[in-house]
């Protein structure tokens, strides 16, 4: 594991979850597996003094540099990064907001695919998360364990045989384990029955949350579906029962796009060829309508109505927002500059298609 900050190198590569493979990936963007461990014997970051946070920062990177998987991955330490290589990170899903707050002691580890990530002091002491393409949360589950696993044997975790393993927020107390599915959901939306599902979706126990996770709203219609519980059930049971969630959100979407596809077929693929005009003949684009037009034309893509690369539309879903923009340039861009850059790179990448 490299222990210099490469962060630039990262604009060289594109994580493995944007590939647009694996199960139900017409639909599926990503599947993510996420584990909460604190060590024992030491307070949450919130709780911990100076030394204590660095006590956990010194005790985790040591054990994490044992880890085979992580061989060719970086060590990052936020809490010395600018503000832009932060939210760099955050926009490549491979940080949480928590992580890139003011605070010492903070870093990640970041694998070679991007595939997976380690937080170390974020609102628990050890944040492991694994993020592959498609529905693939049996394989997300299966490399998280596999890492957990050789961390417990080097670290000494909080655990109670009551309640599981002890965490900062009682929401994640028991396994510990988030697993969430990120689904693109165009027709829900356009039928206007993306409400309901939402809230049969909450009765069950499951929260829906936008493109970035906690506290984002839903853009470009992708949207984000993870377990609120984790005490008492196995990680077996969180990750079926979400599986039957999905599924069943899977099938609505299909069922919509075959009922207007039939139906309405060109009014939607009007949508989609404006949508294609304007991404590669716009001078001027802002974030927002970059991704409602990237979505519908990824919905093109995968009616097999217009004929374009998914992984070209995932990659630029990325390379457009604000950090990645002005890393790309080098530099800081005002809001209209980064507009005439997004609007520049989309047009760019789009006609490499033709």
């Amino acid at each position: 594991m490299e222990k210099k900050n490469k962060i630039d190198q990262l604009l060289n590569q594109l994580g493995a979850w944007l590939q647009g493979t694996g199960q139900d990936s017409d639909i599926v963007v990503s599947s993510r597996v996420r584990f909460a461990r604190n060590l024992r014997g030491l307070p949450f970051y919130h709780w911990a003094d100076e030394s204590k946070k660095k006590e956990v920062y010194e005790i985790v990177k040591e054990a994490l540099f044992d880890i085979p998987e992580l061989k060719n991955g970086i060590w990052v330490d936020i809490s010395e990064l600018p503000d832009l290589d932060k939210y760099f990170l955050l926009e490549r899903h491979l940080v949480s907001r928590e992580l890139v707050e003011k605070g010492p002691y903070k870093a990640c580890v970041i694998g070679d695919q991007e595939i997976i990530s380690i937080m170390i002091n974020e609102e628990d002491h050890i944040r492991l998360q694994v993020l592959e393409s498609g529905l693939s949360l049996l394989s997300a589950l299966d490399i998280a364990r596999r890492i957990d696993a050789q961390l417990a044997r080097r670290l000494n975790y909080a655990f109670s045989y009551e309640w599981g393993y002890l965490t900062a927020c009682p929401t994640n107390t028991g396994t510990g384990l988030r697993a969430s599915v990120m689904l693109h959901l165009p027709l829900l939306v356009f039928t206007k029955q993306i409400a309901n599902v939402v809230n049969t979706i909450a009765k069950l126990s499951f929260t829906t949350r936008g493109f970035y996770g906690e506290g984002t709203e839903a853009s470009g219609n992708f949207f984000q579906i993870s377990n609120q519980v984790t005490l008492g059930r196995s990680e077996e049971e969180i990750v079926e029962n979400l599986l039957k969630v999905i599924d069943q959100v899977i099938s609505y979407e299909r069922q919509a796009r075959e009922k207007v596809y039939t139906q309405d077929r060109f009014t939607l693929d009007d949508q989609i060829y404006r949508s294609y005009g304007m991404l590669k003949y716009a001078r001027i684009m802002n974030s927002k309508e970059a991704i409602e037009l990237l979505s519908n034309l990824r919905l093109g893509k995968e009616l097999g109505i217009i004929d374009t690369d998914v992984r070209n539309i995932n990659e630029l879903l990325l390379l457009i927002q604000p950090a990645h923009l002005q890393k790309i340039e080098g530099k800081k861009l005002t809001m209209k500059e980064r507009d005439i850059k997004r609007a520049e790179l989309i047009r760019k990448r789009l006609g490499q298609e033709v």
